[in-house]
């Protein structure tokens, strides 16, 4: 519950390592927004950065002078006012570092965004340190004086659920002088290794067939319709990740060491438990979604692979055939105009409310859509701060995932906006959750499509895209789940090879794709680059888990559930105030139920029937 040294994102990250967009210059898109970063600070130099910096290190002073030592003997409304005290403090800090961060994001390259970034981040580190208490102290209150206090008419009642989520942690609570050095050594821990992986993917240069790309450019070749592109792509993209395979395997080594040496003394009982608890999701839930896509490999991926293979006429695809377009898709450039109007009639065809909560998106500067040099990769939403709106970075080229790149970020954005209103620490979405909105947005532009397209070679190529699409949701990240699970399992037996974690990636390739691939020599290095496993560990469920939630909420919208809408609405606009049991119970869903999950499987694999039909 202190605020951490470096998080100016939690940004949601790109779901496939593959699948992201790419850098190049696309004047035929027509004119793509920037982000207008003025509702945060005008400039680096702007006096109200001053001002907020030297406004937040006051509030943390005289907040430790004033509550340090004393907030088991607070009264109800004391409490109330100690917590909508810390409540702005993270308001600022948040604020500070999602400028900086957005702005370094912007051009990852600019040494002076860097340094801004890094300067924040030590200074911010420096001021919040005096806030550590907060949560040691707080999880050392007797539990009946905890209950008595909630429970206060004139209490912090409302803010309840945040600190139950506090309070799981307490089990796993350090002495206050090893929570203290922890949240002052972060910079120089996990940060500093994310940087350099963020600094170092970024440089990384490939030559494909004599020109020059960077990495965005290269990934994008995997998706290209020329086979000789793709399969150039690959191989580029295989040398040099092996020519820096020792420095990814350091960062992945250290990272890995470091989270152990952590939870050991946090006493936590597997790798994975401290991402359960963040989100506030069950370890059993977990494990049902995993082993019921697991079991459903064979009758996913494999069967589509399989599939695929027939479409592009080979008896073994490579790797470089995986998100190859089928040879009936003709390529078509979307521009942005389109881009726009498409997602914004899907859904305004849900609801006028959804549309008009999109529409300030493009028209106010909050989306930065145009692949940049030196831009950070993929896409994500990020919300900056609740008195502020969320801002959405794109690196868009016009092709038709992007506009459901689009659908799904600002699907984020919206879920942002809504839940704003429950304050800066109730806002925020477990993950498991923070997937809903976006999926959701997805699949309401996927079906609106849908709808629309008679032509069936138009109708195939956008089934197989969205059965893509959730296969690299679903699978994939399931699979990228086992290997980090195996990742953390193996470190924890001693410092690992390129070649030892190059065998982990490699033993869920087969299992999660199925025996009609072929591996190419190099695509054991392919981990290597993937954002998820450096800046969030065991992120990626979520991923599957929102999908597979969306498709049983789609369900039920689909069989006419009475008020879906205004229910959907309270479910985005109660951010983190509430459990996923609760927000589910509304639609008569509930994700600890096996059969939960094989709802939304069955959606896939009626996409896989079609399909098949198609060829009947």
């Amino acid at each position: 519950m202190t605020i951490p040294a470096y998080s100016p994102f939690s940004p949601i990250l790109p779901r496939d390592e593959n699948a992201l967009p790419v850098s190049g210059d696309a004047p035929e898109l027509g004119a793509l927004p920037d982000w207008d970063l003025s509702d945060l600070y005008t400039a680096p130099d702007a006096p109200e950065l001053a001002r907020d910096l030297d406004a937040l290190d006051k509030a943390c002073a005289e907040f430790a002078s004033d509550y340090e030592g004393r907030l088991a003997t607070l009264t109800p409304a004391r409490m109330l006012e100690c917590i909508e005290r810390y409540q702005q403090i993270d308001l600022l800090a948040g604020r500070i570092m999602s400028y900086a961060g957005l702005r370094y994001y912007q051009n990852t390259t600019d040494a002076t965004r860097a340094k801004l970034l890094g300067d924040l981040q030590d200074r911010i580190t420096n001021d919040t340190t005096r806030l550590v208490f907060f949560s040691l102290e707080f999880n050392r209150i007797p539990d009946a004086r905890y209950e008595e206090v909630f429970a206060a008419a004139d209490g912090p009642a409302r803010y309840k659920p945040v600190f139950d989520r506090m309070r799981a942690m307490r089990p796993h609570q350090l002495s206050d002088e090893l929570e203290r050095f922890l949240h002052d050594n972060s910079v120089v821990g996990a940060a500093a290794w994310n940087r350099l992986f963020d600094e170092t993917t970024a440089a990384l240069t490939f030559d494909v067939d004599g020109e020059t790309m960077g990495l965005e450019a290269t990934l994008n070749l995997l998706s290209d319709h020329d086979r000789h592109r793709r399969e150039a792509g690959a191989r580029a993209l295989a040398v040099v990740f092996g020519n820096n395979i020792k420095t990814f395997s350091r960062i992945h080594n250290t990272l890995a060491k470091e989270k152990a040496i952590e939870d050991k003394w946090r006493k936590m009982p597997t790798p994975q438990t401290a991402r359960h608890l963040s989100n506030h999701v069950e370890p059993e839930v977990v494990e049902a979604l995993r082993n019921a896509v697991t079991a459903a490999y064979p009758r996913l991926s494999h069967r589509y692979y399989r599939l695929k293979a027939r479409w592009l006429g080979l008896d073994k695809l490579q790797i470089w055939d995986r998100n190859a377009p089928l040879p009936s898709e003709t390529p078509r450039l979307i521009d942005w105009p389109e881009a726009r109007a498409t997602v914004l009639d899907a859904y305004a065809g849900f609801s006028p409310k959804l549309a008009e909560l999109a529409e300030p998106f493009f028209d106010k500067g909050w989306i930065d859509a145009a692949a940049k040099p030196g831009k950070a990769p993929g896409a994500f939403a990020h919300p900056t701060v609740t008195t502020v709106h969320p801002y959405v970075l794109l690196n868009y080229l016009g092709k038709p995932r992007d506009v459901m790149t689009l659908a799904h970020e600002l699907g984020h954005g919206v879920h942002q906006r809504l839940a704003a209103g429950q304050g800066e620490l109730l806002a925020s979405t477990p993950l498991t959750l923070a997937e809903t909105a976006s999926v959701f947005g997805e699949m309401l532009t996927f079906r609106a499509l849908l709808a629309k397209t008679t032509d069936k070679a138009e109708r195939k190529a956008l089934l197989a895209g969205k059965v893509e699409d959730m296969i690299n949701t679903v699978v994939r990240q399931i699979a990228f789940y086992d290997f980090e699970c195996k990742l953390h399992a193996a470190r924890a037996e001693g410092e690992l090879t390129p070649e030892d974690i190059n065998a982990l990636w490699m033993s869920v390739q087969a299992e999660s794709l199925g025996d009609v691939f072929e591996f190419m020599p190099g695509y054991e290095t392919f981990w290597s680059y993937v954002p998820h496993f450096v800046h969030s560990p065991f992120y990626v469920y979520a991923y599957a888990f929102g999908d597979g939630l969306v498709n049983a909420l789609y369900a039920a919208y689909e069989d006419g559930l009475p008020d879906f809408q205004s229910k959907y609405f309270d479910l985005l606009a109660a951010g983190g105030s509430k459990h996923h049991k609760e927000l589910l119970a509304p639609f008569g869903l509930d994700a600890s139920d096996p059969a939960f999950w094989d709802k939304g499987l069955s959606m896939i694999e009626g996409f896989i029937d079609e399909l098949e039909a198609m060829e009947a």
